[in-house]
């Protein structure tokens, strides 16, 4: 096709086009706390031993929103829309299914989760959403004319259905309805490629079009200000459809979020936490919830794993590609389809083996095995995410496992207690393998430094309770012709005391609340797209107290979504 469809080439919405050349940081709507860098933490952690503030004291009413006016929020940040929403998103506005998103750059991060709220958007990736566009137009046209544009171009009226299209399919892309003036530049883009080529041309032009738009491209939420503040923004229903459907899908609204939202149906708490209800039941909602746990708990990093091949030579590509799939489809089923309980996320003794980790599991599958049913584990080995070979394998060394991975990854991801990084000039290189030394005997040496012993007090004996795990997440009972110890100890936490092994380690975690506080702040930090504040604590205390009353994770994303931080934005002066 002749015709190419750039961003330079487009005359909808100037001011915000602008926005494609620009740093966050500029315009005051970064991720950090000044603006320009994204924080480098999951939150607001402790000093080392201190065990930080948090919500959930009690002081919000169980079940009552915030009454301070005008509402009390943290800064939201403008986003592009990460690699898996921009999948998703072309898959149910195109119906085309497929990793386009790889050929873009890499997401950023904001804390532990994608967001894309803090760099500067390139001319190459902006070549990049170009060169994107092309291919999913083309494909588009060629595969899926008809059923994108409703008519037949070859009998009916061309131009009539072309503005049709351009209805419909701008309501859906921009996640509201078109400006006049949108309206107007993308009726004329279509005619000039109807014009200049044909039919399908013009089509081809405003699909390019739209799929490089600002509006496309960023969850754009600015709205009126409510009195009081001109900087809190009361989100309108196409910004609160728009915020629900790429929280709980990883995707556009569909037809019905659209609908509610212009019919004026999401301006309760109770609309909205209905419709999360219904989301939440859609077997769209599984991406959700495979995304969260994957970048909660540093799983995103499995793709890339490697694991030496002379210390575990059982371990390929399949192997972790079922390793994914089985945290996946298991906290889907525990979230989604049983209980959705935080203890038995945490302590459940089923899970998902596909053939490829049977033989890791030490696992025989019986005749006619379905890998999409739970299986019932031995619990004396297995029960739980934690005692996922995805966790285990991400959070160990490439010839051997890790205590100090394993622990850090309680103390900060599970407990939210960020850990100041080693003192310069530490030697951080892992002890190698000796056939005469458990791994815990080899490991005792970082205590015994007093420039390490304030982090690794902290780490160590948290992580020694997994080590009847190897670096793939075998289970064992011995190491170098000695006895496993798994024998741990929590400190600086609401459940602090000795356990034995990952089971034990487990059973604490899911009783306690400061492991439910901080697993609301990470689904908070994950909706948002950006780290929890001060001003976000009567949101976050709402979040808490859901819940800890019934310890319902499903409880937990139906609160959120009606909290003030989800139905308000705070935007810094000098943003658009």
């Amino acid at each position: 096709m002749s015709g190419r469809v750039g961003l330079g080439q487009l005359l909808i919405a100037p001011m915000v086009f602008g926005l494609m050349s620009c740093s966050f940081g500029e315009i005051g709507m970064g991720g950090g706390s000044d603006g320009t860098h994204p924080p480098t933490t999951t939150g607001p952690g402790p000093v080392p031993g201190v065990t930080p503030g948090k919500p959930g004291s009690g002081t919000t009413p169980m079940g009552l929103m915030c009454t301070s006016v005008p509402p009390s929020v943290g800064v939201s940040p403008l986003r592009r829309l990460t690699r898996s929403q921009y999948n998703h998103t072309v898959r149910d506005l195109l119906g085309i299914p497929g990793d386009y998103a790889t050929a873009l750059a890499l997401d950023e991060k904001v804390g532990r989760f994608f967001s894309n709220a803090s760099a500067p958007v390139t001319d190459v990736l902006v070549e990049q959403y170009m060169n994107t566009s092309e291919t999913l137009a083309t494909q588009a046209v060629t595969t899926k004319l008809n059923a994108l544009v409703g008519c037949d171009p070859a009998k009916d009226d061309q131009a009539a259905c072309g503005a049709k299209f351009v209805d419909s399919f701008g309501l859906k892309a921009f996640r509201r309805p078109m400006l006049p003036e949108e309206r107007t530049a993308m009726v004329a883009l279509f005619e000039l490629g109807r014009k200049d080529e044909s039919f399908a041309a013009g089509i081809q032009r405003v699909i390019q079009a739209m799929l490089q738009s600002p509006q496309f491209l960023y969850h754009i939420e600015l709205g009126l200000a409510p009195a009081g503040s001109p900087e809190i923004v009361g989100l309108d229903q196409y910004k609160l459809g728009s915020r629900l459907s790429y929280f709980l899908w990883d995707s556009m609204p569909d037809p019905e979020l659209l609908r509610a939202a212009g019919a004026g149906e999401l301006s309760t708490p109770d609309a909205l936490r209905a419709q999360a209800t219904r989301l939440l039941a859609d077997p769209r909602a599984a991406d959700t919830i495979a995304s969260f746990h994957r970048q909660w708990l540093g799983l995103d990093q499995l793709p890339d794993l490697e694991k030496d091949a002379k210390a575990y030579p059982a371990y390929n590509p399949a192997m972790r590609d079922a390793m994914d799939a089985e945290t996946a489809r298991f906290t889907n089923h525990v979230i989604r389809v049983a209980d959705g309980r935080l203890d038995t996320l945490l302590t459940a003794p089923f899970s998902f083996v596909d053939p490829a980790l049977s033989k890791l599991y030490g696992i025989t599958l019986p005749a006619g095995f379905d890998a999409t049913k739970p299986f019932n584990m031995d619990a004396t080995k297995r029960a739980g995410i934690l005692t996922h070979a995805s966790v285990l394998a991400v959070h160990a060394h490439a010839d051997q496992s890790s205590p100090i991975r394993r622990g850090k990854m309680v103390r900060e991801d599970l407990f939210c207690q960020p850990l100041s990084p080693p003192p310069p000039g530490v030697d951080i290189t892992p002890p190698v393998p000796d056939p005469n030394a458990s791994t815990r005997e080899r490991f005792e040496m970082h205590r015994k430094s007093p420039t390490c012993a304030a982090c690794h007090t902290l780490i160590d004996p948290l992580g020694f309770g997994f080590e009847n795990y190897d670096g793939v997440g075998a289970f064992r009972t011995t190491e170098a012709g000695k006895p496993i110890d798994a024998s741990g100890d929590i400190t600086g936490t609401d459940v602090d005391g000795s356990f034995n092994g990952v089971m034990e380690l487990s059973k604490k975690l899911a009783q306690s609340q400061d492991v439910r506080t901080c697993i609301a702040q990470q689904w908070f930090n994950y909706a948002l797209g950006r780290t929890h504040g001060d001003a976000d604590a009567c949101s976050l205390d709402a979040m808490v107290q859901a819940f800890s009353k019934t310890n319902n994770i499903r409880d937990l994303l139906s609160m959120l979504v009606a909290t003030d931080a989800f139905r308000y934005g705070r935007f810094e002066k000098g943003a658009p």
